[in-house]
């Protein structure tokens, strides 16, 4: 059974319009409509998509914090708006732009009144607290009042707290939003590990598309409400007009280079740029080259998540 089983779901909303004087005009928007897909347990999903596409509102209903306004949801086995309280010991959330830490509070404080709102066992509770302190680099801000922390570490924390409670999914909301490149690297590495080891499954909606690269193998892509693409990163970058590119070191300056199936889109002496459609072998491009020219050291660089995104949204009608 999957974790997550989603079909047909829908949500719309009522928004209320001024139109002059005391008029008021009454519009249904569809924030989510028609949208199908299932998450495995042990699955990490980067659920990508513009600004106003439907993401948040979709975390909310997995969540149970908005009631769908028509088809299928159970998440864990159970309808989220239902039984909300229940799920809530099933998962953890996380929302890179909010806290669920008290602010005012030691970060120590925080984590045991977590643990009696969850009612983790006492053993369980040091334990995970134990490995997480050591994984996010924790041990020395236990003392410190969440406002004092960094953005990094109140973000590490956040995440510990989260993960307390043993939950089998975890959602995640931006979670490296304005984190430095250690920061982000060091949680990565820890959200790549309770994956593995705890067979934790993560849904994560991010703006930053390396996350997606570092992290998930699937990648469901949501525009106007509806899913427009889901599948594997190679799936991925093979689609539309993406393109994947050879980079060539001659041992001299030369003209561009000529090879059938790929086009020279940049010259910087002797550098040469060679794209080529990113759902073809780079082998024959590459004898071709070899074949005909002197070359000093190649290599292949894959197309940008971000052009590939781009793309597949402005081929939207």
């Amino acid at each position: 059974m999957p974790l997550i089983d989603v079909r047909d779901l829908e949500r719309t909303f009522v928004v209320r319009r001024r139109t002059g004087g005391l008029g008021r005009t009454r519009d249904t928007v569809r924030a989510v409509h028609d949208l199908t897909f299932a998450v495995e347990p042990g699955e990490m999903v980067g659920y990508i998509g513009p600004n106003g596409a439907g993401k948040s509102t979709t975390i909310k209903m997995l969540t149970g914090i908005l009631v769908p306004t028509s088809g299928h949801l159970r998440v864990a086995g159970v309808d989220p708006s239902r039984r909300r309280t229940e799920l809530a010991r099933r998962i953890g959330v996380v929302f890179g732009q909010r806290t669920t830490l008290w602010w005012d509070l030691p970060l120590c404080d925080s984590f045991e009144l977590l643990r009696k709102i969850y009612k983790i066992p006492a053993d369980r509770y040091r334990a995970n607290l134990d490995q997480f302190l050591e994984l996010l680099d924790l041990g020395d801000l236990l003392d410190t009042p969440v406002r004092q922390l960094s953005l990094g570490q109140r973000m590490r924390g956040d995440i510990a707290a989260a993960l307390l409670h043993d939950p089998e999914m975890l959602y995640l909301d931006e979670p490296t939003i304005g984190l430095d490149v250690v920061s982000k690297g060091r949680l990565r590495e820890f959200l790549r590990e309770i994956n593995r080891d705890r067979a934790v499954t993560v849904l994560l909606t991010t703006h930053d598309l390396h996350d997606i690269e570092a992290l998930c193998d699937r990648v469901m892509v949501i525009d106007h409400g509806t899913l427009v693409f889901d599948g594997t990163l190679d799936d991925l970058h093979r689609t539309g007009e993406a393109r994947r590119t050879l980079v060539v070191d001659l041992v001299d300056e030369t003209q561009p280079i000529e090879v059938p199936g790929a086009e020279v889109v940049r010259v910087d002496g002797p550098r040469q740029w060679l794209a080529f459609p990113a759902d073809t072998s780079a082998a024959p491009v590459v004898a071709a080259v070899a074949a005909s020219y002197d070359v000093a050291d190649l290599s292949i660089r894959e197309p940008d998540i971000e052009d590939v995104i781009h793309d597949l949204y402005t081929r939207r009608p």
